[in-house]
């Protein structure tokens, strides 16, 4: 697969996961956004930018905080003041999580979230998946998202 519908079937899975768990979900207009989809929890709305994470074989899902216009002469871009969250589907565990930005906002080029525990042990400082799952589809009430 190329990277735009690498990129496609993650905002499908996330929109379809964040769907089945209660959330409401609207797609803007166009594609000049630096985000996805908008998301209702029942107390608010947040601009969502989609990703898609890889699990390393360090027990962590990686994925990028910042977009890429090298292309286009813009260099490499945050989402600062863009977005509220990131929506990160991770094709090897199936899963999706809402991270907010401020979770995540010391991060320069990518962010972890761990699925196993450290092997040192650490725990100061980790973002656990766990903290970020969208539930599974019998899940069917919206939590909020305000993290």
């Amino acid at each position: 697969m190329n990277t735009k519908s690498i990129g496609e079937l993650g905002v499908a899975r996330t929109l379809s996961r964040l769907l089945e768990s209660g959330y409401a979900v609207s797609l803007p207009f166009g594609d000049n956004l630096r985000y996805d989809l908008v998301v209702d929890d029942g107390q608010r709305l947040m601009r969502v930018q989609c990703k898609t994470g890889r699990l390393d074989d360090k027990g962590s899902i990686a994925f990028p905080v910042c977009s890429s216009a090298n292309h286009r002469g813009l260099g490499r871009r945050d989402y600062r003041g863009h977005i509220d969250a990131f929506g990160v589907f991770c094709p090897e565990t199936d899963s999706v999580y809402l991270v907010p930005l401020c979770a995540v906002e010391h991060c320069r080029r990518e962010a972890r979230l761990r699925v196993d525990p450290a092997r040192n042990r650490q725990v100061k400082g980790t973002r656990m998946a766990a903290m970020f799952l969208v539930g599974s589809p019998a899940d069917s009430t919206p939590h909020s998202i305000s993290r």
